[in-house]
């Protein structure tokens, strides 16, 4: 999706300058300059504050921003500045500027990986003081695996700005005319299949998308719930790593072959974005992915999104569905100024107030779902959103963190572990995946690496 954000108000970072952003900050906290200079700077008035916010660069963030004129009309004397980055880059900043307490970010756009770690570790802001002097906030209306999902001790650290499982999208079009039918609970055996018969390179045309960038929220987001279908996972209850176990393999092979046979060309390269954008140009007759884009496809693609069908995360030889539990959100990072203005715009950006302004200018199938129960009982979002909007609720509410795959297994997460050095191991392991995709080494070889991986980076963390 493209828009245009006033250039005063958004900053988006080059990739390419990461590294000295990053060393910048490590800089800063070293030398110890205080976060009243880094974080939010008071105007000469010395009545207004600019609270600068990290987000991911991606549809529903630009979103946001435009109609982020709305929250500083009524808000006079603060103002906000964003810096967005892709995902993988926005993840490494903020990380950095969270963990080194440098302090630059009054707001920054995390998940629930990083909320429970963080918070436990003093590094964000309790935001249960916030909402429980916001009546208009309407804490109790957040789905409860989200409040739980972003709580720890029974308080609150981050707050969901919009929030997703996965499924299938395929088009309907492209069914009918080849004379399919795509089942509500569908198998990877069937998406295999459809896929095969629907791909039509000649005509630019993939049997389905899937994701092959390196980013331990890239491909390993759709890799890992395949391989908890297989009943594979990454560590058993002993901590040893499952990464070259029958069922990894499997559903790793699975998946390498199913993007090289008849998935987008350059897909090792490909991350939700790429795949959106292939889906909404009709470019891919079926996209397994979270369940957000059903929304942007419905503000970027309308002629896809009339001829666009959905269905629930597939099953696989285990019998079980794995659609995984996602949220991006907004936190205060501890010991940044101006949290009270801070706080205002986080409940304006997660509150019920946004929603009709979203529905205003983008459409009710367009505005931010995952996140409040009132949303689902919304005759103009259902009326709108109908055909995807039961599905995201049900995958939502079905998602097991706890027990994400057959048997026990002594983390929390789908598509991630609960543990810090998780994203070290997150981003080799999905490197190689991604070779293996672009068939620069096997999978044989990819998960021997990994698991070698696995074992060392475990071991040297005490498991």
């Amino acid at each position: 999706m493209t828009m245009t954000v006033p250039t005063a108000r958004r900053r988006s970072r080059s990739t390419t300058k990461l590294g000295a952003a990053a060393t910048t900050l490590g800089m800063i906290a070293t030398i110890g300059i205080t976060a009243n200079a880094s974080a939010a700077n008071l105007h000469s008035d010395g009545s207004s504050v600019t609270i600068k916010v990290a987000v991911v660069s991606n549809g529903n963030m630009e979103e946001l921003e435009a109609l982020t004129p709305i929250f500083e009309k009524e808000n006079p004397g603060i103002n906000i500045e964003y810096d967005t980055l892709p995902e993988n880059s926005e993840r490494q900043l903020v990380e950095t500027d969270v963990t080194t307490h440098a302090n630059e970010f009054n707001v920054v756009m995390i998940s629930n990986y990083e909320t429970p770690i963080w918070s436990k570790n003093g590094w964000l802001a309790n935001l249960s003081a916030y909402t429980a002097t916001d009546p208009g906030y309407d804490v109790n209306d957040l789905l409860p695996p989200l409040r739980s999902a972003l709580s720890v001790g029974g308080k609150l650290y981050s707050v969901p700005f919009y929030a997703e499982s996965s499924m299938v999208y395929y088009r309907t079009d492209l069914f009918k005319a080849a004379g399919l039918t795509m089942p509500e609970h569908p198998t990877w055996s069937q998406i295999a299949s459809f896929a095969q018969k629907l791909n039509n390179p000649a005509k630019g045309v993939a049997g389905i998308c899937l994701r092959g960038e390196p980013g331990w929220g890239e491909n390993l987001a759709a890799l890992d719930t395949v391989i908890n279908t297989y009943g594979g996972s990454w560590f058993n209850e002993k901590w040893a790593p499952q990464l070259t176990s029958a069922p990894d393999v499997a559903a790793t092979n699975f998946y390498v072959n199913l993007v090289r046979k008849y998935g987008e060309p350059g897909a090792s390269n490909d991350g939700f974005t790429e795949c959106l954008n292939d889906f909404d140009a009709g470019k891919a007759s079926m996209w397994y992915d979270a369940t957000v884009a059903a929304g942007l496809i419905s503000t970027n693609a309308p002629k896809t999104f009339a001829n666009t069908g959905y269905a629930y995360a597939p099953t696989g030889p285990a019998g079980i569905a794995s659609g995984w539990l996602y949220t991006w959100s907004l936190s205060i990072p501890s010991g940044t100024p101006n949290e009270s203005a801070a706080w205002k715009y986080l409940s304006w950006a997660t509150g019920p107030q946004i929603i009709p302004e979203q529905a205003a200018k983008y459409g009710w199938a367009g505005v931010n779902p995952g996140t409040r129960a009132s949303l689902y009982k919304n005759p103009n979002y259902l009326k709108a959103a109908g055909a995807f909007s039961g599905i995201t609720l049900d995958s939502i509410d079905a998602a097991n963190p706890d027990h994400p795959t057959k048997n026990p297994v002594p983390y929390v997460g789908v598509q991630f572990v609960d543990v810090p050095w998780f994203i070290d191991l997150g981003t080799i392991v999905s490197d190689q995946i991604s070779a293996a995709i672009a068939g620069t080494e096997s999978v044989k070889t990819a998960l021997a690496n990994s698991q070698q991986d696995a074992e060392d980076i475990a071991s040297g963390n005490g498991e």
